[in-house]
């Protein structure tokens, strides 16, 4: 797969995540239709947050194996680099 189509995919899945983060806490502080259904109103915006985070995460999870990467290179640069 190429970066280019990771990167979109990741783009996606943060969108994604975004938006059911912030429809879970509209459910949660404003919706009163939520307030009104109980404990199932709150087990429909917790799912909405908790997935949310779930989209989320593999995109941190991708961008800091990233930036670890570049950093194993880079000390990887420095040390055959030749000593004066």
């Amino acid at each position: 797969m190429s970066d280019k189509r990771i990167m979109l995919l990741l783009k996606i899945s943060i969108g994604i995540g975004l938006c059911l983060l912030l429809l879970g806490i509209y459910f949660h502080l404003h919706s009163d239709y939520m307030a009104s259904l109980g404990v199932t109103g709150i087990l429909i915006s917790a799912t909405c947050f908790a997935f949310g985070m779930v989209f989320s995460l593999p995109t941190k999870l991708y961008l800091t194996f990233l930036l670890m990467k570049r950093e194993a290179e880079q000390r990887a640069k420095k040390s055959k680099k030749p000593q004066d």
